[in-house]
């Protein structure tokens, strides 16, 4: 097929965009500035808030309320924004794989036990990492800054792919896979999920094809281009503002 100079030209930046795919902002929704402001949150948590873009994130994932949602290594800071913005008809399931728990030294969580003693909507549990499952169909899996973890040694036996397939094989039709995780150089691959605790963002969208997600695309809230991507995350230098990519990917 013969192409004109402009159609080539359009060709070249409908690849370019599919490639990236950065999604623009949105304008939060109502439930998702009612979380926000609750005033019943802990100070704690809002303090971290212009640091996590709580706002610009929970909008991009387009969390609803009524909404099932899945926290993989569980955090109580979003936890709470997430149980308020889908609401007493929506529920949050914290999932820790119990090779985590174990490697730091956690106890694992009573199943089926409340974590967060004012929000009910919020249960516990725990799995080996393989055998990922979520006790009702899932609008949305997140997990955030862990996806790495799964790759080394201390998860063992964990494997990423069998876990990639449970999260697909849990989600709704039309559910999304949220993965949140720390930059490492591009083509780096692997080298660096458990040195300095970043993965290659290639890497995560090559996974999630081969368990038959398909990338909607990415949000920028947590790029930082000064990072210089080499560093440990724990860094005191870079602690808290790494380069980080949101990527969403859907079962289609």
């Amino acid at each position: 097929m013969m192409f004109t100079p402009l159609a080539r030209a359009f060709s070249v930046a409908a690849a370019l965009l599919s490639a990236s795919m950065t999604l623009p902002a949105l304008a939060a929704s109502p439930a998702v500035d009612a979380a926000i402001a609750d005033p019943g949150r802990p100070a704690k948590d809002t303090a971290l808030d212009a640091e996590r873009k709580p706002a610009e994130i929970l909008t991009f994932i387009n969390l609803k309320p009524g909404a099932t949602i899945v926290d993989v290594v569980p955090g109580a800071y979003w936890d709470r924004l997430f149980a308020k913005v889908v609401g007493p008809v929506g529920h949050v399931y914290d999932f820790m794989p119990d090779e985590l728990a174990k490697a730091e030294h956690k106890p694992l969580p009573v199943a089926g036990s409340a974590p967060i003693a004012d929000l009910p909507n919020v249960t516990a549990y725990s799995a080996p990492t393989n055998s990922f499952a979520v006790p009702t169909p899932a609008d949305i899996v997140w997990i955030r800054q862990n996806y790495h973890d799964i790759y080394d040694p201390f998860m063992a036996p964990a494997d990423v792919p069998t876990f990639d397939k449970a999260v697909f094989k849990a989600l709704k039709k039309g559910g999304y896979f949220v993965v949140i995780d720390h930059s490492a150089p591009d083509g780096s691959g692997l080298t660096d999920t458990n040195t300095t605790h970043r993965i290659d963002a290639a890497v995560v969208k090559k996974d999630m094809a081969a368990a038959g997600f398909v990338f909607v695309g990415e949000s920028g809230a947590l790029r930082n281009p000064a990072d210089p991507r080499d560093k440990l995350v724990f860094d005191p230098s870079i602690r808290g503002k790494t380069d980080q990519f949101i990527y969403l990917f859907k079962k289609p």
